[in-house]
């Protein structure tokens, strides 16, 4: 069953495409990313990569909700949360880039790294994504858990 899934991810992710063809084509023949406007099917948190791999972390630890597609970009250090679009939304803090509408997101296949992006979490086509809420409280417990770590100024 997993080709299937890993088919459902990809039809899922290329509709997102202009041409959902040509995108096909380029992650199984080209370079393997593909820019895709964002604001139409998703949106993008991006955040520094140790907040949204600990966010991510606390994430998955509600037991009613898997979290939904989360890409890292290995070479920025930042991971991406794929969430519903909302042009009204307002993301404040240190570090946090939001993609909606007129963004542009370099996105690889599903089933594959591609140079720098890889997925965490692969779309796994049933459109499911991060929703705000829960997204928002994990990243507050990551930011506070990171600066209890953190070191003392001067320090």
């Amino acid at each position: 069953m997993p080709d299937v899934m890993w088919m459902q991810g990809v039809e899922w992710l290329a509709a997102a495409a202009s041409d959902p063809r040509a995108c096909k084509r380029e992650w199984d023949q080209g370079a393997g990313t593909v820019l895709m406007e964002a604001g139409r099917f998703w949106d993008v948190l991006s955040v520094p990569e140790q907040l949204g791999l600990l966010a991510l972390d606390i994430l998955w630890n509600d037991p009613l909700r898997a979290p939904g597609p989360t890409l890292v970009d290995t070479a920025s250090r930042r991971v991406g949360f794929f969430l519903p679009p909302d042009p009204a939304s307002r993301w404040v803090g240190s570090g946090l880039r939001h993609a909606g509408k007129g963004s542009w997101v370099a996105v690889p296949p599903p089933y594959r790294a591609a140079r720098f992006l890889e997925w965490l979490i692969p779309p796994d086509g049933t459109g499911d994504l991060h929703t705000a809420v829960p997204l928002e409280l994990a990243l507050q417990r990551a930011n506070g858990t990171l600066a209890v770590l953190a070191p003392p100024p001067g320090g």
